[in-house]
């Protein structure tokens, strides 16, 4: 009865967070349907479709929405490259410093964004680097690849090293074992790696703020409307937007990444 009771007791306490979690989230997509567009009100006096055609007419969300999808897809392959390398460097070799290597590489998505942001902008102003389209990229790419880094070295460590050597022996070269044998082993844990950056760079703001210039990437166009808005429903039309481009690849990679806990190779 006792066990009965904490179950229920548990199922109750996580309905709860999810709920406390999850509610605002829902209120955003309730506002994008109300008919008033200077104030919120609940419930709301009615619903209209009328914001989404709106929406789909303002030149300027489509300009920050382009912006956007163009830095993550960039951010995102810039960090599938390097987050690879350092993963298969830092779980294949031994070498003096290895762990340091390894937590310089976690510590940009560790330390506060304004820190990075900070740090970026100092970095560019003092190399006269204009701040551009260039710019938001390689702020991205600096906690993207943490991203990238981590799913691609637990599952270099899940990888039997003797899956490699048995390629080598059999007469094949490094690229034809990193093709045939190694990549197969990792593709599903660097397209997880990779949706998961992606959706972190989509709705990036704080280091985007910093590294971005007169450029509007969409949250900050989602900012600037906050802070001065103009159709306030036409916000949240666009919040649904980012909501669902942002929980798509986390919904991706959470069923590309599950059921891998075996080691491949083992017992060969």
């Amino acid at each position: 009865m006792s066990s009965d009771r904490a179950s229920l007791g548990l199922k109750i306490a996580a309905g709860a967070g999810l709920a406390f979690m999850h509610l605002p989230l829902l209120l955003i997509f309730v506002y994008a349907f109300t008919t008033e567009d200077k104030s919120y009100q609940w419930p709301p006096p009615g619903l209209t479709l009328k914001w989404f055609a709106v929406t789909w007419n303002r030149p300027d969300v489509w300009e920050a929405l382009s912006l956007s999808l163009r830095v993550a897809a960039i951010s995102t392959l810039v960090a599938m490259v390097l987050g690879t390398l350092c993963a298969a460097a830092v779980s294949r070799a031994r070498f003096f410093g290895r762990e340091t290597v390894s937590l310089l590489v976690i510590l940009p998505i560790a330390l506060p964004g304004i820190i990075t942001g900070i740090a970026l902008r100092s970095a560019f102003s003092l190399s006269e680097f204009p701040f551009s389209f260039w710019t938001i990229v390689l702020g991205h790419a600096t906690f993207c690849i943490v991203v990238v880094y981590n799913n691609a070295v637990a599952r270099f460590r899940r990888t039997s090293g003797s899956l490699v050597e048995a390629s080598m022996d059999l007469g094949a070269d490094a690229f034809q074992t990193f093709r045939h044998v190694i990549l197969p082993n990792i593709a599903t844990a660097l397209l997880a790696g990779g949706m998961l950056a992606f959706a972190l760079s989509f709705d990036e703001v704080i280091v985007t703020t910093f590294t971005a210039g007169q450029q509007q990437t969409l949250p900050i166009w989602m900012l600037e409307e906050l802070v001065r808005p103009r159709q306030r429903p036409v916000t949240n039309v666009v919040a649904m937007v980012v909501v669902i481009v942002t929980f798509l690849p986390i919904l991706g990679a959470y069923y590309l990444t599950r059921g891998t806990e075996s080691v491949a190779g083992q017992g060969k």
